[in-house]
Formats: structure tokens, C-alpha cells, sequence
């Protein structure tokens, strides 16, 4: 086997054993270089790894421009995901490195957890669940999905999978897209509307949309304090989209009800002061860690290598 046939794999759900998507490459004439086991590589790993491999297979970890350096002979990088936020894009670009997606594969796992998260602010069941635990018997009065408002920021795969969601459970969703694609929805329960409408009249407000281009937070502190009194804000997508300084005063002041997360920068959160909040509900990213959208995600990914290498 020559060096010009290496695929480098390093997601933690597929370097921690073997899967029959990845080992199928070995199939077509590769050979699979995996990082550290069920460990997310660092950038020294990724620059020992990364020189003979032809196609990666990536994961969430961070990508440097020195990895990118040290890539001399990559073609193509392949992720077991959608997000690239990861990757130095532009950087990969220029040196002629495709970029792929697993598009679509985790939507109903995230959209799922999505909605899990919307009843767990909604009934306080994180909180009941702790005080039952400590001997308590708490008694938080929640309220009912039907006839909310529910805000969604971008409805790609994720986003327009919630919107059925919750219109099948009896709310109203208003949202935002650049696209304002046609996702079929009754026009009783669905609308289009800017982002600063959404914000002032959303009760529950779910985030699936890209950072832009500069970084910015989406939701700032300007809006965060023109939301309801109360506003559940749900954030499965990226965590930068939240002014995170203004996030935790809009907590700390009533303003917000509720901040029900899967995504934190970093990963996993070096401080507290956000997860341990007494208002956050937080998940340790697991949206898309379902067997179900592993399973697509992984078959996608593998698919995606083979088409760019070999077509």
C-alpha cells in the first residue's frame, strides 16, 4: 500500500471502534489511518497524521492553518456532520482541498434533542428530576406547547423538521431563512418574518442557522432584551450565535425564562458560569450522537471520499 492511499479518520464515535462505513474504504484500495481512540485529536496529532493522507474523515476538532500546512497531499475533507465551522475554509480553498457534508444525515437526531430540550424549560424536568433526587418534592407549575409562538432561526434540514414538529403539537412557528424555502406547512401555523419581529413576539425561539460571515453573534444584547419576559432560547446549532456576557445578564435579570443548549464554546466548557447556571438546561453535543444519524452520517461521509477520490 502506498502512502498516496491514506484516509486520515479522527471523529471520536468512529476512531473508538471500527466501523463496517470505514473499514469498507480498505475495500477500495486505502488505507485508514485513525487518530487516538475515542479522543479528540490536538493540533500536534493532526500535523503527525495528516502529511500522506489523500482524504480525511473529520470530526468537531479544531483544524489550524498549521494542519493545513502539513497536509501537503490532501484532496479532500469529508465530514461526518454539516457544521464546518471547524475548518479554515478559505485556507483549504486555495490550496485545492474539496470540502463535504454529510447533508441532512443528523436533522431528526437534532431536531429530536431540539424538542426534548423545549419540554424540558417548558415542565422544568431537569429541575424535578434534581429535587426529587435530594429528597425534595418540587412542584414547578410549567406550561403547555399548544398555541405557543415558536421562533426558528433557519430552516435547512433541522430547522424546517422542528417547524413540523411543533405545529403537529398544536403551536404557531414564525421564522426566519434568507431562502424562505416553501417547506409545505399550513399557512395558518407557518410565516415568514425578519429576525427582530421573530425575536419580539416568539415565546420560544430555536436557533439552527450558520454563524455569518464576520463571527457576530446573532443574538445579541440589544435583542435578547427585546424578547418576551420569559423567552425559552433553545441553541442547538453553534454557540457563538449568543452574546454569551449578555446571555448570562439576561438570565441573571428574569429577562430570559430559559437557555436550553447543546453547544459551547469551548467544548467542554472550562467554566461554569454558563452550564451551571440555575436557568440553562445543557447537553454535551449530542443532537446528532444518535445510532441512527451516526449511521447516515458515517455512510455519507465514507460515500462522499469515494466519489471525490475515485469519480
Amino acid at each position: 500500500m502506498t502512502t498516496s492511499a491514506r484516509i486520515l479518520v479522527t471523529p471520536r464515535s468512529l476512531t473508538a471502534e471500527p466501523h463496517p462505513d470505514v473499514e469498507r474504504l480498505r475495500a477500495n484500495g486505502f488505507d485508514i489511518i485513525y487518530s487516538r481512540p475515542g479522543a479528540t485529536p490536538t493540533e500536534e496529532e493532526l500535523v503527525a497524521l495528516v502529511p500522506d493522507c489523500v482524504g480525511w474523515l473529520a470530526g468537531v476538532e479544531p483544524v489550524t492553518p498549521r494542519v493545513v500546512e502539513a497536509a501537503g497531499n490532501l484532496r479532500v475533507i469529508s465530514r461526518n456532520g454539516v457544521g464546518v465551522d471547524n475548518l479554515p475554509v478559505d485556507m483549504l480553498a486555495k490550496k485545492g482541498v474539496k470540502v463535504m457534508i454529510a447533508e441532512g444525515a443528523n436533522a431528526l437526531g437534532v431536531a429530536e434533542l431540539t424538542l426534548g430540550l423545549i419540554f424540558s424549560a417548558l415542565r422544568a424536568i431537569p429541575l424535578a428530576d434534581a429535587g426529587i433526587k435530594a429528597g425534595n418534592w418540587p412542584r414547578i407549575r410549567g406550561i403547555e406547547i399548544r398555541s405557543r409562538t415558536v421562533g426558528i432561526i433557519g430552516c435547512g434540514a433541522i430547522g424546517r423538521e422542528i417547524a413540523r414538529m411543533v405545529i403537529a403539537l398544536g403551536a404557531k412557528v414564525i421564522a426566519y431563512d434568507p431562502l424562505r424555502p416553501n417547506l409545505d406547512l399550513p399557512s395558518s401555523g407557518f410565516e415568514y418574518a425578519e429576525i427582530d419581529d421573530i425575536i419580539s413576539r416568539a415565546e420560544i425561539l430555536s436557533l439552527h442557522c450558520p454563524l455569518p460571515k464576520d463571527g457576530s453573534a446573532i443574538i445579541d444584547r440589544k435583542r435578547l432584551y427585546s424578547t418576551r419576559p420569559g423567552l425559552v432560547l433553545v441553541n442547538t446549532a453553534r454557540a457563538r450565535l449568543v452574546d454569551e456576557d449578555a446571555l448570562i445578564d439576561a438570565l441573571n435579570d428574569g429577562q430570559l425564562g430559559c437557555y436550553a443548549t447543546d453547544v459551547f464554546e469551548p467544548e467542554p466548557p472550562v467554566s461554569l458560569r454558563l452550564a451551571g447556571h440555575q436557568r440553562v438546561i445543557a447537553t454535551s453535543h449530542i443532537g446528532g450522537f444518535t445510532a441512527e444519524s451516526v449511521e447516515r452520517a458515517t455512510r455519507i461521509a465514507a460515500d462522499n471520499l469515494l466519489s471525490a477520490l475515485q469519480g
